[in-house]
């Protein structure tokens, strides 16, 4: 056997067992729940389940709001997280250290208590909701709205984002960013023509980690969230648990694969362009 065929073995070797992890958990599901949403009331094969995730209102209603809270919570996770990641970048004082001391702290809650916290403190009848009505103020509508998923999305991901946002930044060699003031670059300019180019590729990380993440929530959006319209992940819950319609529920998770795979192929295209580039 010659010494090419034993690397190849033993690299095929090494990659078995992820890959073995991979098909159980992952490739087999989706393939299963695939078949089983094209599954009709008369035991054959079609695309109602799939036409009626857009024909009834009420499921229609619940893409659009799944949709619109993504969307939202990506901007505004990658905005303040980016925002956090350049401040403690270029900047030094005690804030910047009180900021690097406590922003990962989130990230060792526990989601329901994390969310438990949410209702105590934004709810109706919290404690800030009395704390306001002392000087007149009323609480607006936060909690059982999308605003409260909102922010529960903000309180999750934001840590997460930072930190690797923050790795990015780090590599960012300073001489490159000096060179760029002694010329005369504008804060903007600089933004547009370095930090972001050079930390573009874990940009396009964390905006797939924090759109995956918010569109497949499940707690924030069921303890927080309104009857209706709902996230996808309440709904899908219902729809198996309570009605038992297991082709409708497994026709809506494979559509919510098919959503985050467009952000996939969209990064794996990107990276590739990157790495031609470079050859």
């Amino acid at each position: 056997m010659s010494k090419e065929w034993k690397q190849a073995m033993a690299g095929l070797a090494m990659v078995l067992p992820s890959f073995a992890i991979l098909l159980v958990v992952v490739i087999i599901p989706i393939i299963q729940s695939l078949v089983l949403s094209l599954t009709n009331e008369a035991g054959g094969y079609d695309l109602s389940r799939y036409h009626y995730l857009f024909a009834d209102k009420g499921m229609r209603a619940n893409l659009l709001f799944t949709l619109r809270i993504t969307l939202i919570t990506c901007a505004l996770v990658l905005l303040i997280s980016y925002t956090l990641a350049i401040y403690m970048r270029f900047n030094q004082g005690p804030i910047v250290e009180l900021i690097r001391k406590t922003y990962m702290i989130p990230l060792f809650i526990p989601g329901v208590i994390a969310t438990y916290g949410l209702i105590n403190l934004l709810g109706n009848h919290g404690w800030l909701a009395r704390l306001l009505t002392h000087i007149g103020v009323t609480l607006p509508r936060i909690i059982f709205d999308e605003k409260g998923i909102i922010i529960a999305n903000l309180w999750f991901n934001i840590p997460f984002t930072t930190m690797l946002l923050s790795s990015a930044l780090a590599g960012i060699p300073s001489s490159v960013i000096e060179s760029a003031k002694d010329v005369g670059t504008g804060k903007l300019r600089l933004f547009a023509r370095f930090i972001l180019p050079l930390s573009y590729k874990t940009f396009l990380v964390a905006l797939t980690f924090v759109f995956m993440g918010a569109i497949g929530s499940f707690t924030a959006p069921f303890l927080l969230g309104a009857n209706s319209p709902q996230m996808l992940g309440v709904s899908m819950q219902q729809v198996f648990s309570v009605f038992q319609e297991r082709e409708q529920a497994a026709a809506m998770a494979f559509f919510s694969f098919l959503l985050c795979s467009v952000l996939g192929v969209f990064y794996i295209r990107s990276m590739a362009k990157e790495e031609n580039a470079k050859l």
